[in-house]
């Protein structure tokens, strides 16, 4: 039902708003026409060295694609739900299935994959469906980076498992009992498999910043108030307990470790996506190394997301050691379709973009976006001051409504951290700058507020803001995640909510405290029942209240939990 909902919102839109079906002055999206037959839900792309398209399709077929003449070929098929690819050779494409990391050859020159080579499977499965398999990211050393998801109590393990079970990590809406689920690993050129980190829900999507450090994106749900993008350091928990059923040393069951302990153990997002506004489900981040072809933004990362038809963009800076910063969409619409699920640059500087809608709210297909060489008045960067935030723009801004403090409609927020689905905003409060500094090119406008609150997201609504010529700003939503202060000394972030074995009990604290959703238990019986595949993303996400008392997330009924067999 909710899935219906949200594509009639969708379909209202579309009608309602002809304008943003409009073409872009500032860049062309290209349908690409796909072969006969194929279910287009795209899982991965990438291109070769000589230069054609490579694309995973969700029932197990790869293709190569020539851009120059539209030819498709078919490279490989039968693989398991394949949900990522690179092209190190034109002859060899590693591709990441649920069930393996493998590699592709052809060998005898006739353009079809012949030698079908595992190179890691040494990762746990139950047959949850929801043991999706992320990846793979190629490392400097010539190994691979993969995210392996957590399995889901909408769905139940199977009889046969891969891997040790440890039935403590059973518990919980998303569990772990089967090594490494819920972490980061990474593959050696060998195939030998090395824990990373762990923390994770549904990471779907990895890759790198310009100077090689690891990012990746999850999905909101439990323990995880909105989606948020990681900065990966080895070693680093990053907030869901169900991966610490396979940390070394820790014997308690996930959820029963208090939440101030997992909330002082955890390493917090370098971007927190306000929940609707921005995005719902964030797919695969991607740094612009076009050096220019693609627009003004290059050396920033660019992310997919599933529930809308926008690509987003992000600009990071360091503050007190630690990375946070600017998440603005790129494009929104105008001919962009939903489902943005995977992302690649082409030789050209063009931004390709597969789409899956396999049990999700997305579209299938391909779509090539193509800057127009028109810059666009836009938020180019956000950088944080010791009172305030400086905003670099594209273009020299009118100086009346860029002068004027009214014209900057901020919010300010934070998400709680606790075992509940999403979560409410609190402490949400509207902000007006105390001071409105315009530089003297209108490129820069420094605004200055009192106070100025760590760990907040600070979501700014620009639509007043527009050119000399009358062009509005081509994107008026950015929001900045606020962790670290400058200059200062960053106080204790707010304190988390309620974990899996607590229950919020102080009525009085509804707007405060989201109401926990009660751990299934599993009980031995005969193997459950086969569940069906859907697509990469995370469970049906419960709607930000509009305002109010927040409302409590709905708990699927558990699959009961057979007695497995180590395979």
């Amino acid at each position: 039902m909710k899935r219906f909902l949200l594509l009639l919102v969708f379909a209202a839109r579309a009608v309602l708003g002809a304008e943003d079906l409009s073409p872009s002055a500032y860049y062309t999206v290209e349908n690409i026409s796909t072969p006969p037959g194929l279910s287009a839900e795209v899982g991965g792309l990438a291109f070769a060295p000589d230069g054609r398209l490579v694309a995973c399709f969700h029932r197990g077929e790869v293709y190569f694609y020539k851009p120059e003449t539209k030819e498709w070929k078919l490279f490989a098929q039968g693989l398991q739900d394949p949900l990522g690819l690179v092209a190190p050779k034109n002859d060899e494409v590693v591709v990441m299935q649920r069930s393996e990391l493998t590699r592709l050859r052809d060998t005898d020159g006739d353009g079809v994959a012949d030698s079908y080579e595992t190179i890691c499977d040494s990762f746990g499965m139950t047959g949850n469906y929801h043991e999706f398999a992320f990846g793979p990211l190629p490392a400097p050393d010539g190994g691979w980076f993969v995210a392996l998801n957590t399995a889901s109590n909408g769905a139940g393990v199977r009889q046969e498992v891969r891997g040790e079970y440890r039935e403590r990590g059973r518990e919980g809406r998303m569990y772990s009992v089967v090594p490494w689920r819920g972490w980061i690993v990474k593959i050696a050129p060998d195939g030998k498999l090395t824990p990373w980190a762990m923390g994770f829900r549904s990471p779907n999507g990895l890759g790198f910043d310009t100077k090689g450090r690891l990012f990746v994106t999850d999905n909101q749900g439990d323990w995880l108030g909105a989606c948020p993008l990681y900065h990966i350091e080895k070693g680093k928990f990053y907030g869901h307990p169900a991966a610490l059923t396979w940390k070394p040393g820790e014997t308690r069951a996930p959820v029963t470790i208090p939440p101030k302990e997992l909330d002082a153990m955890r390493t917090r997002g370098s971007i927190i996506f306000p929940y609707n506004t921005m995005s719902n489900s964030p797919t695969q981040p991607l740094t612009d190394t076009t050096a220019g072809k693609f627009g003004p933004f290059a050396g920033q990362m660019l992310i997919g997301e599933m529930n809308h038809p926008r690509i987003l963009r992000v600009a990071l800076e360091e503050v007190d050691g630690q990375l946070q910063g600017m998440a603005v969409p790129l494009l929104e619409y105008h001919g962009l379709h939903k489902g943005d699920n995977r992302v690649a640059f082409a030789p050209d500087g063009s931004l390709w973009v597969g789409q899956t809608d396999h049990g999700w709210a997305g579209d299938k297909g391909i779509q090539r976006i193509t800057w127009t060489g028109k810059v666009p008045l836009d938020v180019k960067e956000m950088h944080l001051t010791k009172t305030g935030f400086e905003m670099i723009f594209t273009q020299p801004l009118e100086s009346s409504a860029a002068s004027n403090p009214e014209n900057y409609k901020v919010r300010r927020y934070y998400y709680e951290y606790h075992a509940p689905y999403g979560s409410p905003e609190f402490d949400s409060q509207e902000q007006t700058p105390k001071t409105v500094a315009l530089s003297e090119d209108r490129k820069k406008v420094t605004l200055e507020f009192d106070p100025l609150v760590a760990w907040r997201v600070y979501e700014f609504h620009l639509n007043a803001l527009k050119s000399d010529d009358g062009t509005p700003i081509a994107n008026p939503l950015a929001a900045y995640t606020l962790n670290h202060l400058v200059g200062a000394k960053t106080p204790p972030p707010p304190p988390p909510g309620p974990g899996a074995k607590e229950d919020a009990t102080d009525a009085a604290d509804d707007e405060k405290k989201a109401t926990p959703t009660p751990a299934p238990k599993a009980t031995p019986k005969p193997a459950a029942t086969p569940a069906p595949t859907p697509a990469p993303a995370p469970a049906t996400p419960t709607p930000k209240p509009k305002s109010g008392k927040p409302k409590k997330a709905a708990t699927p009924t558990p699959t009961p939990t057979p007695t497995p067999k180590k395979k």
